[in-house]
């Protein structure tokens, strides 16, 4: 374990919110990189097998690009990558690929992983996903625009993980995404929503309040997240979604880390297109434990396979950016 790995280690505030401790994987060298780091003084974006192929020309059947977003304290490459071989694609980018997508990805909201305030934060802690939102939504925008540019394509699909499906919803109202006047200009088709902190969460009741997570260091990403935060009343204000953008909610009812899991769910606006799901539901299986993300991010007791990598979500994922996918759910993992 390096110093850097060391010092998130140890950090109570950063493992008990949102799982932040961080396990590199390597870079893979099968990809191509991007050029855009978005984040002021970060380090480069790195590479990760399958994704960010500029050349990439989108089929008649896909035309859409598909744009994965991470969540908080994750890397695109720990959250989409594949753990045990990093020049191989991950459990999500390999059937994409195969169904013939583009496939972008980025990393953003380069960020310590504290926020104490007047006090100074130790080197080394900083990591993708503890930004201000609203500032993760205008790299997005960024790196959307640049991905629409390299391949015509006047819309994009996106699936985003916890943090990066409220980062996209932020990007869709505020910084862009969507034309709430004339849908047809969504710069956004669909959006899958893999376990999102769309109402927040209390981490299992460890940070029942905003002041509370602060209190305890947390990250201005992770303070934005939790229930009764400012920032999610304005995002969830008046309405949660907007017209001609096509939203999917897939949540887990076993999530330790959003909390209570029913707030993942979107609540639909007139007009709009919701689909919400639990896995469990799905599969018709209420004893199917499916943690928030991945196994080796999981801190709780007995860790089982998350939404990132089991075979159901990553399924019902591409029935949301295809509706006509054939096949039945697997539910076996």
């Amino acid at each position: 374990m390096n110093d850097r790995l060391r010092a998130v280690a140890t950090s109570v505030a950063t493992v008990a919110l949102f799982a932040l401790t961080t396990a590199i994987l390597p870079p893979a060298t099968a990809s191509a990189q991007s050029s855009v780091t978005g984040s002021a003084g970060a380090p480069e974006q790195g590479t990760l097998a399958g994704v960010n192929d500029w050349e990439c020309e989108p089929s008649p059947q896909h035309p859409r690009p598909v744009v994965l977003v991470h969540g908080t304290g994750r890397s695109m490459q720990e959250s989409w990558g594949n753990a045990e071989n990093p020049n191989d694609q991950g459990p999500l980018i390999k059937p994409l690929k195969a169904d013939g997508y583009c496939v972008f990805a980025l990393n953003y909201g380069f960020a310590p992983s504290l926020f104490l305030g007047p006090i100074p934060i130790p080197a080394d802690r900083d990591w993708w996903g503890h930004a201000a939102i609203e500032d993760a939504a205008v790299e997005l925008d960024g790196f959307i625009e640049k991905v629409r540019a390299e391949t015509g394509s006047a819309q994009v699909d996106v699936v985003g993980h916890s943090q990066g499906a409220t980062v996209t919803r932020q990007y869709l109202r505020f910084a862009g995404g969507a034309d709430q006047e004339n849908p047809a200009n969504n710069k956004v088709h669909t959006l899958a929503m893999l376990a999102p902190s769309t109402h927040g969460t209390s981490y299992r009741g460890q940070y029942p309040t905003v002041d509370a997570a602060r209190a305890a260091g947390a990250s201005k990403s992770s303070q934005q997240q939790i229930i009764g935060s400012e920032f999610l009343a304005r995002l969830n204000a008046g309405q949660e979604t907007f017209p001609g953008i096509d939203y999917t909610v897939i949540a887990s009812r076993t999530d330790r880390t959003i909390t209570p899991y029913t707030g993942s769910f979107l609540n639909a606006a007139p007009g709009t297109s919701v689909q919400n799901m639990y896995v469990q539901d799905e599969c018709q299986n209420q004893d199917l434990f499916l943690g928030h993300s991945r196994k080796s991010f999981d801190t709780g007791p007995n860790p089982q396979a998350g939404l990132l990598e089991h075979s159901a979500p990553i399924f019902l994922a591409r029935k949301a950016l295809d509706p006509t996918l054939a096949g039945t759910i697997p539910c076996s993992g």
